[in-house]
């Protein structure tokens, strides 16, 4: 079984990346996803890639897998009904929340608080106390605790969370609750803050240990459905599901702690950009993943996704690792509307979906989309898919018209307008991960990619200033190289908390050893030896009074001696990076953290034959198209038949399988050696 398949479930399509890992070989496929149960396209998907490839599902070794099930069951509040099992005296510890409000300083007037994902009537309080260094105070009262689980009896709950008091410390009364609850609910999910996030802070620990919950259900039935359905096609690999930090993990282990998966989607693109990276030399890069329903932006520096210790879906943060990923709500399926209240254009966040999609896709949607304005301006040939997707070029423009007329402007006018405010919402995003995290966007290339990535990253990249704009080879299914090519991930933190003058160099380095004995254990039960293993430790510290804390990277070696001195003196910079001020007071350790990573899959990055710099062989015919207003003449290139140095002057559009990219008047892309166009200005 020398093959992995990559598989990544998005809005409107459904990518596939077939690997020959003896011979490094690829297919590569797409398939309309299917909303009502996505595993239906990525059976189908897979019937399909390994019929074209010559090979039976049986030889898969590996199917990794990014999916937006669980992250899906949070935005549209499709979870699981969870009970909350809670020390006495916390009952309300997710009503009383953090006193922050997002938002401006009206924000308090305007914001609506979020319900709790659990209820008041489904939280129940357990007799027991520990101290904050996991001593017994009150000893847990099991009578007490089994009439409080039966209360829960006529709730309907579909899943329970148990969140002790300080059992980050000691967990001996959650597993004691636990072994109660089941035998009151024999057939619910249980899960266990201090296996969930071993960390302090009972607000955070509680609420992320209850997301599990909520999405457990959904979780569980989705992987069991699928990996059924898998198995009886014959393959016998292993399934691993991608983490919303970039890394993988077996989908038994993704059935019993979802929370980890809110974020896998976008991460598969991250992952794909990483891919790319390595083998076109530019290591600062920010990405833009523009699918049919939204649009994902990362940064990437020296080579490096930035991560942090919350993931954020909706309304709803957890301590959880995850890849520093916005996302807006605009993609190729996004519905473009004039509100008749303020009779201003605006585009999405509602979306077409994949069914019925753009009015350009002729299975009966009507309403205007960014598609369809790309259609209009000639951003899009009829074409897609290799020849076999047509598009509706007269349904399209019937759509865009409706905007037309709302607007009193012509057709060309509306499509504009469309797309300006799509890269408007892109540009918008891309802020958030560079300027307002104290980065300067000229100072990082552009990559597009996703189905209409290519179609705006040249456009975004001129409200940016980020140059060259980077198009890599199969940019739509990019998402699910990712998949296919990033590492078996498992990492453990616990809450260390000491002063500096409190701890020493030894006790740190005790504390790690033991820490990368726990992960690289985890990783051995997932069938990845030792020998295949790296480890990798952070710190997160802060200044004493501090709310909050900077992860840094350290090094078990590192504590032999002087490793806390340059700890701190890290902090330092960094802080001063951050916020451009330090404070002459004790810096406090607060937690430990180890990461084991498994050895990736190696996808070497095929060589394109050089050519002369001429791209004429390449094109296929003379094209019309709008930009800013004025109608230019244009040529249509396929990808397939350029080759390393041929140059692309704009106004132009390059197509392939997966995808479509646009370069603008004033703009030229060069193929690279790998098959990347790099795009930059005349």
């Amino acid at each position: 079984m020398a093959f992995r398949l990559g598989v990544d479930v998005g809005g409107t399509f459904t990518d596939l990346l077939l690997i020959n890992e003896q011979t490094g070989e690829t297919w590569r496929d797409k398939v309309p996803s299917t909303p009502s149960d996505p595993s239906i396209a990525v059976v189908a998907g897979t019937e399909a890639i390994c019929k074209t490839a010559g090979i039976k599902p049986a030889d898969i070794g590996q199917f990794l897998h990014g999916t937006t099930v669980a992250t899906n069951a949070v935005l549209e509040g499709k979870g699981a009904r969870a009970g909350l099992l809670v020390t006495k005296g916390y009952r309300q510890v997710l009503q009383v929340a953090r006193s922050l409000v997002p938002g401006g300083l009206a924000a308090w007037i305007t914001w609506p608080k979020p319900e709790p994902l659990a209820a008041l009537e489904c939280t129940v309080e357990i007799p027991e106390r520990l101290a904050a260094d996991g001593s017994v105070i009150t000893p847990l009262d099991e009578a007490g605790a089994r009439a409080a689980i039966e209360a829960l009896k006529d709730e309907g709950i579909e899943a329970l969370t148990i969140c002790l008091i300080n059992s980050y410390v000691n967990g001996e009364h959650e597993r004691r609750v636990a072994a109660i609850a089941r035998e009151v609910f024999p057939d619910l999910p249980i899960s266990l803050s201090h296996e969930i996030l071993p960390e302090m802070q009972e607000y955070e620990r509680a609420l992320t240990t209850v997301a599990n919950s909520v999405v457990r259900p959904v979780m569980a039935r989705y992987i069991a459905n699928l990996r059924g359905k898998l198995r009886s096609l014959g393959m016998a690999g292993r399934i691993n599901l991608l983490r919303s930090d970039g890394g993988l993990m077996g989908s038994e282990k993704a059935e019993d702690a979802p929370v980890n998966l809110l974020m896998s989607g976008p991460a598969g693109g991250v992952t794909g950009a990483l891919w790319v990276a390595r083998h076109s030399g530019h290591k600062n890069i920010l990405t833009l993943d523009v699918g049919g329903t939204s649009t994902d932006v990362a940064l990437i520096e020296h080579g490096e996704a930035r991560l942090r210790r919350e993931t954020s879906v909706g309304h709803l943060t957890v301590r959880t690792s995850s890849l520093d990923v916005k996302t807006v709500g605009a993609g190729g399926g996004s519905i473009a509307h004039v509100p008749e209240l303020t009779g201003a254009l605006r585009v999405g966040p509602e979306s077409a979906g994949a069914d019925p999609g753009p009015a350009a896709y002729g299975k009966g949607g009507t309403e205007p989309t960014v598609t369809d304005a790309h259609v209009v301006l000639g951003n899009l040939p009829e074409d897609l898919l290799g020849g076999s997707f047509k598009l509706d070029v007269a349904a399209a423009r019937q759509a865009v018209q409706r905007i037309a007329d709302a607007l009193s402007v012509t057709l060309e006018e509306a499509a504009q307008g469309i797309i300006d405010i799509a890269n408007e919402n892109m540009y918008g995003a891309l802020r958030l991960v560079s300027v307002q995290q104290g980065y300067d966007p000229r100072d990082f290339a552009l990559m597009g990619f996703g189905g209409a990535g290519s179609l705006h990253s040249n456009a975004v990249a001129q409200l940016m200033g980020s140059y060259p704009v980077i198009v890599p080879t199969s940019p739509g299914v990019l998402c699910a190289t990712g998949d296919a090519t990033t590492q078996m991930r498992y990492e453990h933190a616990r809450s260390f908390n000491r002063m500096v003058p409190d701890t020493s160099d030894a006790e740190i380095a005790d504390w790690l050893s033991d820490m990368a004995e726990t992960v690289m254990r985890e990783l051995e039960d997932e069938g990845v030896p030792r020998a295949q293993q790296t480890v990798t430790f952070e710190a997160g510290v802060r200044y004493a009074g501090q709310g909050f804390e900077v992860d840094l990277p350290i090094t078990e070696d590192q504590f032999t001696g002087g490793g806390i001195a340059g700890l701190t003196k890290a902090f330092d910079v960094e802080h001063e990076r951050l916020f451009t001020f330090n404070l002459d007071v004790t810096h406090e350790i607060v937690n430990l953290r180890a990461v084991a990573l498994g050895q990736g899959a190696e996808m070497p990055a095929a060589t394109l034959e050089a050519g002369t710099g001429d791209p004429s062989a390449a094109k296929v015919r003379d094209h019309r198209m709008w930009v800013a207003g004025v109608e230019h003449d244009a040529v249509i290139y396929d990808r397939a038949k350029l080759k390393a140095g041929d140059t692309v002057t704009g106004p132009a559009v390059v197509t392939e399988m997966d995808s479509t990219a646009v370069i603008l008047p004033g703009h030229a892309g060069v193929v690279d050696a790998v098959g990347n166009i790099i795009i930059d200005r005349v």
